[in-house]
């Protein structure tokens, strides 16, 4: 008997509790060995972290590390595959917060914990929550390590491009990455100027025409997004246009731009690298 509540005390002592971005208290009985991941940043927030080979599933966008293509995918982070999660009988389920799955799946009796990075501090949290989740020590160096490659990143920016009022296109639509998003965060960092205000939200849609009215001097967009976007009415006139300053990034570099996760300083050093290429040589007195 006395061997029997031993091993009581040291499987209760394993157990944990994680408060997810959703306000929801998940109790796991030990750090989960079968993960399924539905968002990219999350997906390269737990290779990151080391576990890899915990990963049993992800959804159909988590494409980086190459490791990850031999995964079976459950569809799309926003609406998955409920019956394929449930057959890979995960211990954990790591989505969005926006991800209308949740409660699907938690009424099926799995674990799920919802997460949204959406500002540096978002994804300082989240790395840190992971690891909890991952029961992995080491995640607070992680975030520092990418902290300090985006203040490397900024230190590398020309004084010349400094002050350049950029537009970056998130998607067609067109949706833009604001001045609160962490893509937003990371343009002040690197001492320009985002033509899409913080009161806008983090990644609005916008009317094409505001951002004609507002003229800026450089564009970044991903190459999926690129088609006809200097075709669009009134585009010709937008000095970024006119000038040819525009950074059209690869596939590869847009996931490393648009995903909060290990990757932010990669896609710093993207934009900063955009900007000692193509910025104007100085933009004083430069007008929207």
């Amino acid at each position: 008997m006395r061997c029997l509540a031993f091993i009581g005390v040291a499987a209760s002592a394993q157990a944990f509790d994680v408060t997810d971005d959703s306000g929801v208290v998940v109790h796991l009985t030990q750090p989960p060995q079968r993960i399924v991941s539905l968002l990219p940043s999350l997906t390269e927030s737990v290779c990151e972290l080391g576990a890899c080979a915990r990963l049993v599933g992800v959804d159909r966008y988590s494409n980086y590390p190459a490791s990850l293509q031999k995964l079976p995918q459950v569809g799309g982070g926003l609406d998955p595959n409920i019956e394929a999660i449930v057959a890979l009988r995960p211990d954990v389920v790591l989505m969005a917060v926006s991800s209308r799955a949740s409660e699907r799946l938690r009424s099926l009796g799995i674990k799920v914990v919802s997460l949204e990075p959406k500002t540096h501090a978002d994804v300082q949290r989240v790395m840190l929550k992971i690891g909890e989740v991952l029961a992995v020590p080491d995640a607070a160096k992680i975030w520092r390590v990418i902290d300090a490659g985006v203040s490397a990143a900024a230190q590398s920016v020309p004084a010349s491009a400094k002050g350049t009022r950029v537009y970056f296109e998130v998607n067609q639509g067109p949706y833009a990455a604001g001045e609160s998003s962490f893509i937003g965060e990371t343009l002040t960092r690197l001492g320009v100027k985002n033509i899409v205000p913080a009161k806008l939200g983090p990644f609005p849609k916008l009317n094409p025409e505001y951002i004609v009215r507002a003229n800026p001097d450089l564009i970044m967009v991903g190459e999926r997004n690129a088609g006809g976007l200097t075709q669009r009415p009134g585009w010709h006139s937008i000095r970024a246009v006119h000038d040819n300053r525009l950074c059209i990034f690869s596939t590869e570099q847009a996931d490393s731009l648009v995903r909060p996760g290990p990757r932010m300083a990669e896609g710093a050093r993207l934009m900063a690298q955009c900007l000692s290429d193509k910025a104007p040589k100085s933009t004083a007195g430069a007008k929207p």
